[in-house]
This record gives structure tokens, sequence and C-alpha cells, in this order.
């Protein structure tokens, strides 16, 4: 069976891209860079490698080639001249280009081998912050316009997840060197997003600290059982679709109730349900966090 994406229409070259579908006409009419085949009713269809070749035209024009300039190189000069920009100062631009056909194209090798070009001379937390969440980001966009498929964004989510895996692995042989408090991480009922959470359990493990990381979809009374074992505990959790925004009082309130058992514990939430919350109405045990970087920031202070 067949799993490659091969035909795109011009609004996936857009999103793809980021080149707005008129100027791809443009650049199409006046200077012949793309060969559209064209459906039965006039629609235009793009083939994969002109979606590569996009990708190589764009990292260029965005590094200051003029379109006409780019047009008049030969097919196969193009490549050779985005590995040089690339070795200069571009490779953000050029591993996000090759991630997303690797997800295009279930392409797990091509996923590891522009990771592991990445991880030369570079942190994990460097290639997060800077390659992996703007994927990330786009992925939202690429799946509402429906360029990619839930099958395309499972796969390169769980790609990126192996790779926290990996790397809180490694930190968590060690025992912890800070023991002040422990970090509980969990999900909360019928919330399966957890990229964020993950690579939060493995910023606080990289800072010393103790972390449970529970998972997924955790009802607030299972979470009682950690308050048998351990005193000063900081829940985090991270609220992408739920709670819903009509749920969010009555859920917060409920894990207040865990909270009065333990005087020391606290919960800290990240995620975009949070913008629903009041925050002056919030108990001084629970404190919101708008982003990943501004929670990271934070430890050693919470």
């Amino acid at each position: 069976m067949n799993n490659v994406k091969n035909s795109f229409s011009i609004r996936d070259m857009e999103n793809l891209s980021g080149i707005k579908a008129h100027t791809i006409r443009i650049w199409e009419k006046r200077y012949n860079l793309f060969d559209p085949e064209r459906t039965d009713t006039n629609i235009r269809t793009y083939s994969l490698a002109s979606l590569q070749k996009l990708l190589n035209v764009t990292l260029l024009y965005n590094n200051g080639y003029k379109i006409s300039k780019i047009a008049k190189l030969e097919d196969s000069k193009i490549p050779a001249l985005v590995k040089e920009i690339v070795a200069k100062n571009s490779e953000k631009s050029h591993a996000l280009n090759s991630l997303k056909l690797a997800m295009l194209n279930f392409d797990q090798s091509l996923f590891l081998k522009t990771y592991n070009n990445l991880m030369e001379g570079r942190t994990f937390t460097d290639i997060f912050n800077k390659v992996f969440i703007p994927l990330l980001n786009e992925l939202g966009l690429l799946w509402q316009t429906n360029t990619i498929s839930p099958a395309h964004e499972h796969f390169i989510s769980n790609l990126i997840k192996q790779k926290i895996y990996i790397h809180t692995e490694q930190l968590q042989i060690e025992e912890p060197t800070k023991k002040d408090k422990v970090y509980v991480l969990f999900l909360p009922e019928n919330e399966i997003h957890e990229i964020g959470l993950l690579y939060i359990n493995y910023q606080i493990a990289l800072r010393g600290y103790k972390t449970i990381y529970l998972g997924q979809t955790m009802p607030i009374e299972n979470l009682v059982d950690l308050l048998k074992y351990y005193n000063n505990i900081r829940f985090i959790s991270y609220f992408t679709v739920a709670p819903t925004q009509y749920d969010l009082n009555d859920y917060l309130n409920r894990f207040n109730e865990v909270l009065e058992m333990s005087p020391g514990s606290k919960l800290y939430v990240l995620g975009h349900q949070i913008q629903h919350i009041n925050k002056e109405g919030l108990p001084n045990t629970m404190k919101l966090f708008n982003s990943i970087e501004h929670f990271v920031e934070s430890l050693g202070t919470t």
C-alpha cells in the first residue's frame, strides 16, 4: 500500500511553504517555476517534487535571492545552493522543511537524519524550542486546513515524543539532587495532548528534581493517592481541550479540595484553556502559566 501523499492543491502548497497561492501562481506563470497538472475540472495539482522545489525556492527567496534569479537556475543547482545557505545560517528553515516532508511521507528515516544533524553541537532544549515548537505550531494550521490528516499529525508527534522520552530517561538514571518538592505531572480526563507536558517533565528532571509522570486522562480522585506518599507536591497539568471552559470552575474547585488535604501542595496549569480562567479568583495554591517558556523560567522559584 502506498501511504505517500504525492498530489497537492495550491492551498496545500501555500500552507506548507508560507507563500501565498497568488504568488505561487505568478511564479508559475511568469517564471515557469512549476508545471502543475490539471484535473478534468481545470484545478491545479502539484507533485511531491514540485512541493520540494517550492520549499527550496522559498528558503532561497527568504534569504535575499530574487525570484527572477532563482528561476534561471537549473533544477539540479537549487538543492546545492540551499545546502550552502543552510551551512551558513538557515538550518532551522531547512530542518522545518525536511521534517514536513518526513511527516507527509511517513518517512521515519528522514526525520531521524534531520534530527541527528540538528543534534550536532546543539542541546535538546535548543532543538525543541527553535525547531519542534515552530513545527508543532504549524501542525494545527495544517490540520485545520486539511493539508495533513490526523495520521500525519500522530506520526510526527509520536516521533517527537520518542525523543523527549529518550532524553528524559537519560536524566532519570541518576537520583534527583533536589528533594524539597516533588513534581507530579498529569493530564485531566479526556485530555490526550501531552507533548508540552512531556517536555516540561524533561525540563524539571534536567534541573535535578524528582518527577512523577502520570500521563493522559487522570481523574482527580486518583491523584489523592499521591498525598499518602509525598508532601509539598507541585501538581502540573496542561489544559489544551479539557476541561472545557464550562467545566473549568467546577474542576478547579474540586482540585482545590485535594490541595486542602495537603497544605504544602500547589497546582500549576498551562494550555489553551487557561484563557477562560478568572485569574483574580484563583486561590494562592494555584498558578497559571501562559507558555512553557514562562514555566521553565520560574523553575526553582515556584
